[in-house]
């Protein structure tokens, strides 16, 4: 049975912290068998590549096969409906439109010392997109990962996506073409993340990796961390819905099931001001998991991680929120961006009954790759920015030096850096003799 909760009961507190803290994710002692991967990657390469393909995917693969031709994708991508493609085709073009707004400008002015100063952006020079395989992959997926970084600039955009027993999901590759993706790879798991981070024969290295995995993938991409840059470590997807009494039981039940079908370990929440809705909103989940395709997994969630959350008041409600820190956030209240307002702590927000969720997974436009396990406190979705570097500039005149070095060289001193001191007292003598 899922959690009800009563934030005016004795106990609530109590109760609360227990759910914020409940343990979802799935976390084996896979970090010594990741890192033995990844030895094996960085020293066999592309045999090691093989190795472990025939090992996890049970595929045979040689090494000029490692990658998909051009002809392989072209056949796959064939495949694919033209109402499935018209579908990809709108998220693209939703996506790409999103992000363009998000690219930010170089900036530089004249200070009244005469010294100029500034930053600009620059794209990272390749970045490599971790796909999971088989047919229960999620194009969706690769156009919010690709889309940002071809966005951005970046030159090289490789992407890895195991291909179990050998079977492809051709919209996946469909993505990949609409996003622009350059290279593609039939290759999965910590190895994967481990030719990215370190390359083989066939793979070159990337700057930077993102993508969704399982353990294993997460684990590669905390151990190539600093090799590499990374998205984030995502765990089990979450949903929190915020609904007054004035809202369709049914609607609401399929938004908190649209994650729950994700994950075993996925968690769904509510938070109402109406206890006898949240009543209904519990009676239409369990009517829709006797029909749902992925009840068992739902099921699963909703029981062991599910919660409803009566509150007296909205801004309880936002009080709670902001300490959830959801991933996705629903506020299917009467006036939802009043409400938002006093939220500060979302991965994304949903407002209105008529925005549920599932739209920014597939044709909102936002990114749905988002800080999970309430990180979303101190970190944000995937974007544009995650692809760019900010390097700053700075030029002197001999006028600035003159006006502010002598403060640099005092603090040199103080820190007792003689080299830095006199680095710019050198400069402060030459311009003495000038004067």
């Amino acid at each position: 049975m899922p959690h009800f909760l009563n934030a005016t009961e004795a106990g609530f507190e109590t109760s609360f912290q227990a759910l914020l803290s409940a343990k979802r994710e799935d976390s084996p002692d896979v970090d010594a068998a990741v890192a033995q991967i990844i030895a094996d990657v960085r020293a066999r390469g592309d045999e090691a590549l093989i190795d472990l393909t025939s090992k996890f995917d049970r595929l045979e693969l040689k090494a000029d096969a490692i990658r998909f031709s051009k002809a392989e994708i072209a056949e796959l991508i064939a495949q694919v409906s033209d109402d499935e493609r018209a579908a990809l085709e709108l998220a693209a073009e939703r996506i790409q439109a999103y992000h363009v707004r998000q690219m930010p400008q170089d900036q530089s002015w004249l200070e009244p010392t005469g010294a100029r100063l500034g930053w600009r952006w620059t794209p990272v020079g390749a970045a490599g997109l971790y796909v999971p395989g088989g047919l229960a992959s999620y194009p969706s997926s690769v156009l919010m990962n690709a889309i940002p970084a071809k966005v951005a600039g970046v030159k090289r955009l490789a992407i890895t996506v195991p291909t179990p027993d050998g079977e492809a999901n051709p919209l996946v590759l469909l993505a990949a073409e609409l996003a622009g993706v350059d290279e593609i790879y039939r290759v999965g798991g910590a190895q994967a993340v481990a030719a990215l981070a370190f390359g083989t024969e066939t793979i070159a290295p990337v700057d930077k990796i993102t993508g969704p995995g399982n353990a294993f993938v997460a684990a590669a991409k905390r151990r190539v961390f600093g090799k590499v840059g990374i998205d984030m470590i995502a765990g089990p997807s979450e949903i929190l819905v915020v609904a007054d009494g004035d809202n369709e039981p049914d609607w609401i039940a399929l938004d908190m099931l649209s994650q729950a079908e994700h994950d075993e370990s996925a968690q769904a929440l509510l938070i109402t001001t109406d206890a006898a809705f949240g009543s209904r909103v519990a009676e239409a989940i369990e009517a829709r998991l006797e029909t749902l395709e992925r009840r068992a997994i739902a099921g699963a969630s909703w029981r062991d991680f599910g919660a409803i959350i009566t509150v007296p008041d909205l801004d309880v409600a936002a009080e709670l929120t902001d300490r959830i820190a959801p991933e996705h956030l629903e506020l299917c209240v009467a006036d939802p961006v009043a409400l938002s307002h006093k939220i500060t702590h979302a991965g994304a927000i949903f407002l209105g009954a008529w925005t549920p969720e599932a739209i920014g997974d597939y044709v909102g436009g936002p990114n749905h790759v988002l800080p999970t396990a309430r990180s979303a406190r101190f970190s944000s979705g995937l974007s544009v920015m995650d692809f760019l570097k900010r390097t700053t500039v700075a030029h002197m005149t001999p006028e600035a030096l003159g006006a502010i070095g002598p403060a640099a060289e005092r603090l040199a001193v103080s820190e007792r850096l003689e080299a830095h001191g006199l680095s710019v007292r050198a400069r402060l003598n030459r311009l003495n003799q000038i004067e």
